[in-house]
C-alpha cells in the first residue's frame, strides 16, 4: 500500500476546491434538472445545507491564507510595518512611501474614508516581507496638507536591528499640540 504525503496547505487547498465544486455542482445540477423542493421544509433544509456549505468554504480558505503566509513570510524572517495616526488636527495625510535600506518597497495613495479611517483609530498593514537578520534602515516619507493648508513633506528614518524573531515596526502621525504640528516616529513593537 502507498501513502501519498502532501503538504498542509495543497491538503488545505484541495479540500476548499473539494468543498466549492460540491457546492456549485449541487446548485447546477438542481438548476439543469429544474428540481423544486416538494415541501417547505425541504427548501428550508436544503437553503441550511448550501448556507453551512458556504461557511466551510469561508472557514478553509481562511485556513489556507493564514497557512500561506505562514509558509510564505516564516517568523524567523518577517517584517511588518503598520501606519497609525492620532487626531489629524495638523495633518492631513494624502500618501506615504515606505524605503528599506534605500529601496522603496511600497507607496501608498489615500482617499478621504482611508484617512478617516485611522483618524479613528484605525491601523493599516503597509508592508509584509522578508528581511535578512542584521542591521537596517526604515526610511518614511509622509506627503499631505500641514497647518494652513500648506502642502507637507516630511520623512523620518529609522535604524534597527533584525534577530531570528518576527519585527514589527509602526510609522505614527501624531499631532503635537505643544508645537502645534504634527511628529512622525518609527516605533518598535
Amino acid at each position: 500500500m502507498y501513502k501519498i504525503k502532501c503538504s498542509p496547505v495543497k491538503t488545505l487547498f484541495s479540500r476548499v476546491m473539494l468543498v466549492g465544486v460540491m457546492c456549485m455542482s449541487s446548485i447546477t445540477l438542481a438548476q439543469q434538472n429544474d428540481l423544486k423542493p416538494e415541501t417547505a421544509a425541504d427548501e428550508q433544509t436544503l437553503a441550511q445545507q448550501l448556507q453551512q456549505l458556504k461557511k466551510e468554504v469561508i472557514a478553509l480558505n481562511r485556513d489556507l491564507f493564514v497557512l500561506e503566509e505562514d509558509l510564505l513570510f516564516p517568523s524567523s524572517t518577517q517584517l511588518v510595518v503598520y501606519l497609525s495616526m492620532d487626531v489629524g488636527n495638523y495633518f492631513d495625510l494624502d500618501s506615504v512611501e515606505v524605503k528599506l535600506d534605500d529601496v522603496t518597497v511600497t507607496h501608498y495613495l489615500y482617499t478621504e474614508k482611508q484617512q478617516a479611517a485611522l483618524i479613528k483609530g484605525g491601523v493599516q498593514k503597509l508592508h509584509l516581507a522578508n528581511l535578512a537578520q542584521g542591521e537596517h534602515v526604515i526610511s518614511a516619507f509622509f506627503l499631505g496638507k500641514g497647518p494652513h493648508e500648506r502642502e507637507y513633506k516630511r520623512a523620518t528614518s529609522f535604524t534597527f536591528t533584525k534577530s531570528a524573531d518576527a519585527k514589527m515596526l509602526e510609522l505614527r502621525i501624531v499631532d503635537s499640540t505643544a508645537n502645534q504640528q504634527p511628529e512622525f516616529k518609527v516605533v518598535e513593537l
